[in-house]
């Protein structure tokens, strides 16, 4: 699939002197199976940009190409304007922060961070000034002589991250930093994250498959699938005007229906379902082609106990599922022509009982006609 940018993303790719990190048709191959299709990728300084996808689909393989562990099969890797395809990892102004944290159980936290000083030679009053720096930037100057067994799994990634930022590399790459904490702690440090990066000031690149995640702290988003880029923009282009089905089912809940294109007429576009469902989606560019995929996102459709009059998009069904998420409330809805469809509220002062008859309806400005 040829991928989707922005004008934004287009006006960067431009002017590569605003980017730390270029990919020009990134082709990875293994085993004669490519894992990356052709990806151009343009990243500017400072920016927190994420490539998102599901298991399995290109985007550590990115990541380790970046930080010069994998060699492309062909195409190129730019790190501020320099091409660095045959440049080693070490030699490469980026660092590198792993799921696992990579930590040296028989180091404390304070030499664990000053190893790669270390290595380098430098001044012992420099690595001590750095180390002492590096771990109040991570909030851990109370740690500083613990061991990682002695650590919390948040407090252990900390430690990575102040190895990592150390030196202060150019690029700060993160491989699924926080996929190995519990949830809480997850939201923990996100913040932390977050922090770090206004901070610092320096560009992040993380890969995850976390929607939320990658919408909470991303500046940009890649979403990756198969090995090609679907689409590339801001987490609010990206979530509200997603331009494929895929990109719409895999960031966020949404409801799907497939179905041709009746007519169109007045900004408005008539598309009947392969179940008969009729659905008015307001748009003034017409599809690219007949057949497309309706996304509705689950807190754009409204319950009513009482029939709807409404022009458009209205329907009848039965009540099969609820689920109370403690702020909202979660429905499903089976309608009378069999589609289920998924339906997400701020909790009511009173929530109705499964197989209640019910209505919903949802606006022609809150669906999207996308190709399928």
């Amino acid at each position: 699939m040829a991928q989707t940018v922005t004008s934004d993303s287009r006006s960067i790719a431009a002017d590569s002197t605003l980017c730390d990190v270029e990919l020009h048709q990134l082709v990875k191959v293994f085993d004669g199976e490519p894992a990356v299709k052709g990806v151009d990728l343009a990243i500017r300084k400072g920016e927190f940009f994420s490539i998102l996808g599901p298991s399995g689909c290109g985007k550590t393989t990115i990541l380790r190409t970046i930080a010069g562990f994998e060699r492309p099969s062909s195409g190129e890797v730019r790190i501020q304007q320099q091409c660095v395809n045959d440049v080693p990892p070490y030699r490469r102004p980026v660092n590198t922060v792993f799921q696992s944290y990579a930590l040296f159980n028989h180091l404390t936290v304070a030499d664990n961070i000053a190893f790669g000083l270390k290595i380098q030679r430098r001044p012992k009053a420099e690595i001590e000034q750095k180390v002492i720096e590096a771990i109040a930037s991570v909030q851990l100057s109370a740690m500083a002589n613990r061991y990682p067994h002695q650590l919390s799994g948040g407090q252990r990634q900390r430690v990575a991250l102040a190895r990592a930022l150390i030196n202060r590399p150019s690029v700060l790459l993160l491989d699924e930093p926080l996929g190995a904490l519990d949830l809480k702690l997850r939201k923990e440090m996100q913040v932390e994250l977050s922090r770090l990066h206004q901070e610092l000031g320096l560009t992040f690149v993380m890969v995850t498959h976390d929607q939320e995640e990658a919408l909470s702290l991303s500046d940009r988003i890649a979403v990756l699938r198969s090995g090609s880029i679907e689409q590339v923009g801001t987490p609010s282009e990206i979530y509200e005007r997603p331009q494929t089905a895929f990109v719409a089912d895999f960031i966020g809940d949404t409801n799907l229906f497939a179905g041709q294109v009746a007519q169109q007429d007045n900004g408005m576009i008539e598309v009947v379902c392969d179940r008969g469902l009729s659905i008015t989606v307001a748009s003034t560019t017409p599809p690219a082609t007949k057949t497309v995929t309706v996304s509705v996102r689950p807190e754009n459709i409204q319950l009513s106990l009482a029939p709807c009059d409404r022009p458009y998009n209205c329907f009848e069904g039965r009540l099969q599922h609820v689920m109370y998420l403690g702020t909202h409330v979660q429905y499903v809805v089976a309608l009378t022509g069999g589609d289920r469809v998924m339906v997400m509220q701020p909790k009511p002062s009173s929530i109705p009982q499964p197989n209640t008859q019910i209505y919903l309806y949802w606006s022609p400005d809150d669906c999207l006609a996308l190709p399928t």
